[in-house]
């Protein structure tokens, strides 16, 4: 079936889009007039698209200066990560047993797209396929609302961090990345939950990975 998207999830959609491609970036404020005219709707999708973004944690609502791109420091960059790894990982964990074969070779294809999206700097692509084998284990986790708010607290790093002045250094902390995700197949092949859920955990959303990641 066809999902028809409100006004408000267009405009949503539209700018996540914004901030996820570096247009609007930390501290910038939204100009809600702009969006307005850019797609051409009232006011109103415009702002209750705001308000969710700002309920999200994406957006300060600033008084007497509007909707503000929010910026996270590095002690709530952390505490996210834990809050993601966590949700992640038990995620991981409840999904596995009904992983079919063919959900198998659907995240074997991503590690691979993955890996030609770095080794072709296509960074775009690399952040969908990375997205696209996440989702393929939590499509079928039958705690749905755990999977809604994991996806809720990934949104909070919605801004990509692809735009690194270093390309070759960048590339290298992709491929590992990848490389964890391969981890995580060998995991779920083997059924061994408990270490894919502490894998996940503690390695694949290591807290530490936010010193190197420009908020």
């Amino acid at each position: 079936m066809t999902e028809y998207l409100s006004l408000k999830d267009h405009v949503y959609n539209y700018i996540v889009e914004k901030i996820n491609n570096g247009e609007l970036i930390a501290n910038s404020k939204v100009n809600e007039t702009a969006i307005s005219e850019s797609l051409k709707v009232s006011r109103t999708p415009v702002r209750e698209a705001l308000i969710q973004l700002s309920s999200e944690g994406l957006l300060d609502n600033v008084p007497r200066k509007g909707f503000v791109i929010k910026k996270l420091t590095k002690e709530e960059a952390k505490e996210t990560y834990f809050i993601i790894g966590a949700l992640d990982g038990l995620a991981a964990s409840l999904s596995a047993p009904l992983l079919t074969e063919n959900h198998m070779k659907e995240m074997d294809f991503y590690i691979q797209s993955i890996e030609l999206a770095i080794n072709t700097e296509n960074f775009q692509m690399y952040h969908k396929m990375q997205e696209a084998f996440h989702n393929v284990y939590l499509s079928v986790c039958p705690n749905k609302s755990l999977v809604s708010l994991l996806l809720k607290s990934e949104k909070r790093f919605l801004k990509s961090v692809y735009h690194f002045e270093d390309k070759e250094e960048l590339k290298k902390r992709l491929l590992v990345t990848n490389d964890e995700h391969r981890k995580m197949m060998e995991l779920f092949k083997n059924g061994e939950l408990g270490e894919l859920e502490r894998y996940i955990k503690e390695v694949h959303w290591d807290t530490d990975k936010v010193e190197i990641i420009p908020l």
